[in-house]
């Protein structure tokens, strides 16, 4: 009997993570999750609603204002190297689980997909917590004749809202969440709808195997653009961490502008390739495996 990628998928995680608990929505919905190569559903995932998100914001704001995080420098690193080998135990069904729902090919995840931002995406900014410069002092001020003592200080924004796209879900997000939580930031991981289970996997070690305390990340998948905006116009969030189009950034561009929002943008698409069963390359396109990774990023 021959074994085939697809033969390992195993059902994914359908429940969000909400300060420290694995929950479904409060409404009960879920939506499905589609294989985009034969057009399946391979499952489904809870389906958050605005009192959910609503009890997300809370809980990342509580977890920011009364706990350590932010200064516990000791925590974070643990935590972060926690997840990474907890991501590691289970890499082989992740990697079975980005074939099923992005579409990608397999070889795709030895590289961008999976292995090379799981090499680092964690490890890197948990490390680079005790080598940071966390405080420094400066030059001695004279402006105006007077002598002046001064200290710089680097602390964390608050809380950050990591919005992800379809086509590297895994990549984009634990680029995003790794750094934010090292810089003793609370994450609220908004996962693509198309693209939901390795980010709710995510959310499932977190509970489980790290000591992350709750409220400091969570997952939160929804089909509803307008829950989704909630944590672009909440107050209670100070930062904006997004991929995806052009046309959402400026909206959330505006719809951010009245609490001031901080933005981290990654606008904007390369191109799109399409193929057939029997395709014909042009001679400038030799080797057309080198566009189809990139095709739609973005967008």
């Amino acid at each position: 009997m021959t074994t085939t990628q697809e033969d390992t998928v195993v059902a994914g995680e359908a429940r969000m993570l909400i300060d420290g608990k694995l929950e479904e929505a409060m409404s009960g919905r879920r939506f499905d999750n589609v294989n985009p190569a034969t057009e399946l559903v391979i499952g489904t995932t809870a389906d958050a609603g605005h009192e959910d998100m609503d009890r997300a914001i809370a809980a990342a704001r509580r977890a920011f204002d009364e706990t350590d995080w932010s200064t516990n420098r000791e925590l974070r690193k643990r935590c972060l190297l926690q997840l990474q080998a907890a991501l590691e135990d289970e890499v082989e069904l992740l990697r079975s689980e980005l074939v099923a729902e992005v579409g990608t090919p397999v070889l795709l995840t030895y590289g961008p997909q999976l292995d090379e931002p799981l090499s680092d995406g964690l490890v890197w900014p948990a490390n680079f917590i005790d080598e940071f410069a966390w405080e420094r002092d400066l030059p001695e001020g004279k402006a105006f004749g007077m002598r002046s003592w001064r200290k710089v200080w680097k602390e964390a924004v608050g809380v950050v809202a990591a919005i992800v796209p379809w086509n590297y879900p895994f990549e984009v997000t634990i680029n995003k969440i790794g750094q934010a939580l090292a810089a003793g930031n609370t994450v609220i991981l908004k996962p693509a709808p198309d693209t939901p289970w390795n980010a709710t996997r995510i959310g499932r070690l977190v509970s489980e195997r790290t000591d992350f305390p709750a409220g400091v990340f969570q997952v939160i998948p929804t089909t509803d653009n307008g829950v989704a905006e909630d944590l672009v116009t909440d107050p209670r969030v100070d930062l904006i961490s997004f991929t995806g189009s052009t046309a959402v950034g400026r909206r959330i561009m505006e719809k951010g502008a009245p609490t001031l929002k901080r933005l981290f943008l990654e606008l904007g698409g390369k191109w799109r390739t399409s193929c057939s069963t029997t395709p014909t390359w042009p001679r400038s396109s030799r080797s057309p495996g080198r566009s189809a990774p990139t095709a739609g990023r973005g967008a």
